[in-house]
């Protein structure tokens, strides 16, 4: 079977009905969504699949069979391009089928975050401890808002230089930084907001 075929394959799996208590898809806003996914089968991005566009799919805690984890990993080579980035968040506690089906240096629109862990290779690391990061990732799921996630002024864009080196931008590109930070009462979801930073600079420097 040709790649293309398979994909399409894929794809059409994943348009299927939602599964009983799948979550929407949320706004990140200019564009970007974002998907969390807790179990797969029945959490598959179905909802983006037929125009993703720019997303973060968050994949921290996630379980899958293996079978369940091709599909995914075809859906996001299918939709993954340098125009419609998808970030894609892992972490230690991801399954390990999914770890193995999507892993750092990939194609150009795969950008894979994690923390820096032994268990995860991602393009982007984050430094995070795993308590933090749980944090981070349980306050959405308690009620926070996402702006109150990413409360460190994620439109303004920060990329740093394993990203430079991967979309081939110089540093005279790159936008300036600013040193100042905002004051949350929730925790800050550091590897979501790592995700809409770069979303943020890549819109910035008119890449999307």
């Amino acid at each position: 079977m040709k790649p293309r075929y398979l994909a399409l394959s894929a794809l059409a799996l994943l348009l299927a009905p939602a599964a009983p208590g799948s979550e929407p898809v949320r706004d990140l806003g200019q564009g970007l969504a974002y998907y969390r996914v807790h179990e797969l089968p029945e959490d598959q991005p179905n909802r983006i699949a037929a125009h993703p566009g720019p997303c973060v799919l968050d994949l921290r805690y996630a379980k899958a069979d293996e079978a369940s984890a091709a599909t995914l990993r075809a859906w996001v080579m299918f939709n993954a391009t340098p125009r419609t980035p998808i970030f894609v968040i892992e972490n230690g506690a991801t399954g390990a089928s999914l770890r193995a089906a999507l892993t750092g240096n990939g194609p150009v629109g795969l950008i894979l975050l994690g923390p820096e862990s032994a268990k995860v290779s991602p393009d982007i690391t984050v430094s995070v401890s795993p308590a933090d990061d749980r944090r981070g990732y349980d306050a959405l799921e308690k009620g926070a808002t996402l702006e109150s996630l990413l409360t460190d002024y994620p439109d303004k864009p920060r990329i740093d230089e394993a990203y430079l080196e991967k979309e081939h931008i110089s540093d005279s590109e790159a936008p300036e930084v600013p040193t100042d930070k905002a004051k949350a009462n929730t925790p800050v979801d550091l590897l979501l907001q790592k995700a809409v930073q770069l979303h943020r600079g890549l819109l910035a420097l008119k890449r999307l």
